[in-house]
């Protein structure tokens, strides 16, 4: 969802109003391709193995873009990756590469050349004034993340996205959150705990825990 808010316009002396206009009209022209509808889903995995499925909604709006990079995070172990692209239905290519090769082909993002991404091909440049969503599937092992701690699990993660939503294994109830969240039924009787992040660009240190229902 791209936003666009150039606010509202009074009557003004023409001099004044020709800047106004003109700088209004360069603002709105930066903020054309901000993209606010990034969402991630965390289904915890059984505990004991340290993993947590991903389902991962984002929007690529670099005009001329030919690829998207999503980081693998430090410390976190990739597998079973896939992306799709949503318009179609259909799969697109991946691989991964380095920080560095990324940057290569990102010119201007603040890419981390010690870190790894997925590249993502896209099946066509982003448009100007346009954007490309992309849903991106993957698992990570991460035991410094989602653990068990006696008789409670725990994950613990600073997030930054936008929108997210926590999924505990079933058969389990909420113990404590450090984020205000709605805490919704799924279909087949698992807690999701969906929140938001308010801050802007800055991470939200997320800690749930939760415990085994008794009889589950």
């Amino acid at each position: 969802m791209n936003i666009k808010r150039c606010g509202s316009f009074r009557p003004f002396p023409f001099t004044l109003t020709l800047v106004l206009l003109l700088t209004l009209g360069a603002r709105c022209t930066d903020a054309q391709y901000v993209s606010s509808d990034t969402y991630t889903r965390y289904e915890l995995l059984a505990p004991e193995t340290h993993q947590f499925r991903i389902y991962y909604e984002v929007t690529e709006t670099r005009p001329g873009a030919r690829f998207h990079f999503n980081p693998i995070r430090e410390g976190s172990e990739a597998s079973d990756e896939s992306v799709i692209d949503p318009a179609s239905g259909k799969p697109l290519k991946f691989e991964v590469v380095s920080g560095a090769a990324a940057s290569a082909d990102a010119p201007g993002e603040r890419l981390n050349p010690n870190s790894k991404y997925l590249k993502v091909y896209l099946a066509h440049p982003v448009p100007a004034a346009g954007e490309y969503r992309l849903v991106i599937w993957k698992t990570y092992k991460d035991e410094k993340s989602y653990y068990a701690e006696g008789d409670t699990i725990v994950f613990k993660r600073p997030l930054s996205i936008p929108r997210n939503s926590v999924v505990l294994p079933p058969g389990y109830e909420v113990v404590s959150s450090s984020v205000a969240t709605q805490v919704i039924t799924e279909p087949d009787g698992r807690l999701k705990l969906a929140f938001v992040n308010p801050g802007s660009g800055g991470a939200l240190e997320v800690n749930i825990r939760a415990r085994k229902l008794k009889g589950k």
